[in-house]
C-alpha cells in the first residue's frame, strides 16, 4: 500500500513539473520581456509585459507597418520619390542625415528607418504618406486600437519623444510586429540587410553615406531575421528581435534592458528557450474534398473547401505524429447555398484532445430549384 501510495505521488509530481511554465529557468536582465511565436500568436514567456514603458526607436514597427499597409493599399509605392522637409531633416538622435530639399525613393527610405532607425527618414516617410508627422501619428494610434494594443499611445513616428504620453509595452510590441512580418514578410528584405551604401544627392553635390544596422543579433544570432533597436535615456535599451528556424517565426521583446549587450543577449536567450522548447505540426489543407450532394438545388452538389490552413505550436514534447485528422460534416447540403458559408469543419485530435479545428466551406454558390428547374432536369433525362 504505501509503494503504491509513492508511486502515485511521484506520478503526481511528474504531472505537476510537466505542467509547470519552464519559463521559471529563464533569466533576463530586462525588466519587461515577451517572447510569441508568429504564426499562432502564442506566448511562450512574459515578464512584466503589459508595463507601460518608453519604447524609444522600436516605435518605428508601427511606422513601417502603416508604411507596407499603404503600399499595399496602392496609395503609394516603392518608386515614389519622397522629399525631405526642412523639419524632418533638423531631427536629431539616429539619423541618416539627410538635407532639407533632398529626395530619396520609397524604396531607400524605408532601409534608411529598417537599417539605420533613421529619424529623418522615419519623419521625411510619415509626412508622404499623411501630409505631416501629426496625421501620421493619428494613423499610428488608430492601428494600434485596431491591433488591440490597449496600453500603447504614440506622440511621435520615430520614438524620439521621452514624453509620458508616448508608451507602449511589451506585449504591445510583440502584436505590432507580428501583424508587420505575418501580413508583410518582404520587410525582411530590409530588416537582414547588415550594411549598404546610398547616395546623398543635394546641392552640395553626390556623397555616398553607408547604413549600418542596429540590430546585432544578424551577427551574433544565426536565426536572426530583425526586426528593431531602439533606445532612449528613458527606455534605455529596447529590442524587438525576430528568427526563424524550424518553420518558426519567434518574436522576442525586451524592454528597459540596462545596456545595448544586455537586451541582445536577452533575446537571444528568450529566442534559444522559444525554439528548444516548441515543435510545430502544419497541415495546409490542400487535399481535395469530395463534393457534397445538393437537395433541392439547381445543381446536384457543391465543391467545398478548407478555410485555410491549421498550426498548432506544442511545447510539452508530445509526439506530433499521433495527430488524427477527423472530418465532420453532414451528408447533404441543403439548397440554398451559399458560397463561403460553413458547411462543417476538421478537427485535430491527440490523445483523445481537440487541437483545433479548421472550417470547411462551400466552395461555390447553389440556388434553391424552382418549378422550371425540376422540368427541365425531367426534359433533360428523357432526351438522354
Amino acid at each position: 500500500m504505501a509503494a503504491l501510495a509513492m508511486g502515485l505521488w511521484f506520478a503526481l509530481l511528474q504531472l505537476i513539473y510537466i505542467e509547470m511554465p519552464v519559463q521559471a529557468q529563464v533569466e533576463i536582465s530586462a525588466p519587461s520581456a515577451i517572447l510569441m511565436e508568429a504564426s499562432t500568436g502564442q506566448v511562450l514567456f512574459e515578464q512584466n509585459a503589459t508595463e507601460r514603458r518608453c519604447p524609444a526607436s522600436i516605435t518605428k514597427i508601427m511606422t513601417l507597418l502603416i508604411t507596407f499597409e499603404q503600399i499595399e493599399m496602392k496609395k503609394i509605392s516603392l518608386e515614389d520619390s519622397v522629399l525631405t522637409s526642412e523639419y524632418a531633416s533638423s531631427m536629431g538622435g539616429s539619423q541618416v542625415f539627410l538635407a532639407q530639399g533632398e529626395t530619396q525613393t520609397l524604396d531607400t527610405m524605408i532601409k534608411c528607418i529598417a537599417v539605420a532607425s533613421g529619424n529623418d527618414a522615419s519623419v521625411a516617410v510619415a509626412e508622404h504618406i499623411a501630409g505631416s508627422e501629426e496625421a501620421f501619428v493619428a494613423l499610428m494610434n488608430e492601428k494600434a486600437e485596431q491591433l488591440g494594443m490597449t496600453d500603447t499611445h504614440f506622440e511621435d513616428c520615430c520614438g524620439l519623444t521621452n514624453s509620458d504620453g508616448h508608451y507602449t509595452t511589451a506585449r504591445d510590441v510583440a502584436l505590432m510586429s507580428r501583424e508587420l512580418i505575418t501580413k508583410y514578410p518582404q520587410v525582411y528584405n530590409y530588416t537582414q540587410i547588415w550594411m549598404e551604401d546610398i547616395t546623398h544627392e543635394t546641392r552640395q553635390g553626390t556623397a555616398n553615406f553607408t547604413l549600418s544596422s542596429t540590430n546585432k543579433l544578424l551577427k551574433q544570432y544565426p536565426y536572426a531575421t530583425g526586426l528593431k533597436t531602439g533606445s532612449t535615456e528613458k527606455a534605455k535599451f529596447c529590442l524587438a528581435a525576430t528568427a526563424r528556424k524550424d518553420g518558426m517565426d519567434m518574436i522576442a521583446v525586451v524592454m528597459g534592458a540596462p545596456d545595448p549587450k544586455a537586451r541582445f543577449r536577452d533575446a537571444q536567450t528568450l529566442l534559444t528557450y522559444g525554439f528548444n522548447i516548441s515543435a510545430m505540426y502544419v497541415d495546409p489543407n490542400t487535399d481535395p474534398l469530395p463534393p457534397m450532394p445538393v437537395e433541392r438545388g439547381v445543381a446536384e452538389q457543391v465543391p467545398l473547401v478548407y478555410a485555410g490552413e491549421f498550426r498548432y505550436l506544442d511545447t510539452q514534447g508530445r509526439d506530433l505524429g499521433r495527430v488524427e485528422k477527423v472530418t465532420e460534416l453532414p451528408q447533404t447540403a441543403q439548397a440554398p447555398v451559399e458560397q463561403g458559408r460553413q458547411a462543417g469543419v476538421v478537427k485535430y485530435m491527440l490523445d483523445g484532445v481537440e487541437l483545433g479545428v479548421v472550417p470547411i466551406l462551400y466552395g461555390e454558390s447553389v440556388d434553391q430549384a424552382v418549378y422550371r428547374d425540376y422540368l427541365y432536369k425531367i426534359f433533360k433525362e428523357f432526351l438522354l
